[in-house]
């Protein structure tokens, strides 16, 4: 058992080393990356899109979805 635990203890003590070159040891303190940011909304975005395709029977039944035919004639294009 000791020589598969070995291994583990070794990468936890190197990954807790370059922990240590980090700087600043306070995780509230650093800023996120813009581009986490981006990949987080474009990702909320999509999933909104995908629960309303997916409820959107049950939407209309309540009457916060209408359907294409509801819309005046006159705003559709010719």
């Amino acid at each position: 058992m000791q020589g598969r635990t070995r291994p583990f203890l070794q990468m936890l003590a190197r990954l807790r080393a370059l922990r240590a070159f980090d700087g600043s040891q306070d995780p509230d303190s650093r800023d996120a990356s813009p581009f986490l940011i981006l990949v987080a909304v474009v990702l909320a975005l999509l999933l909104a899109i995908l629960e309303i395709d997916r409820n959107g029977a049950a939407l209309q039944s309540l009457g916060l979805m209408g359907d294409a035919l509801s819309v005046d004639a006159m705003f559709k294009s010719p």
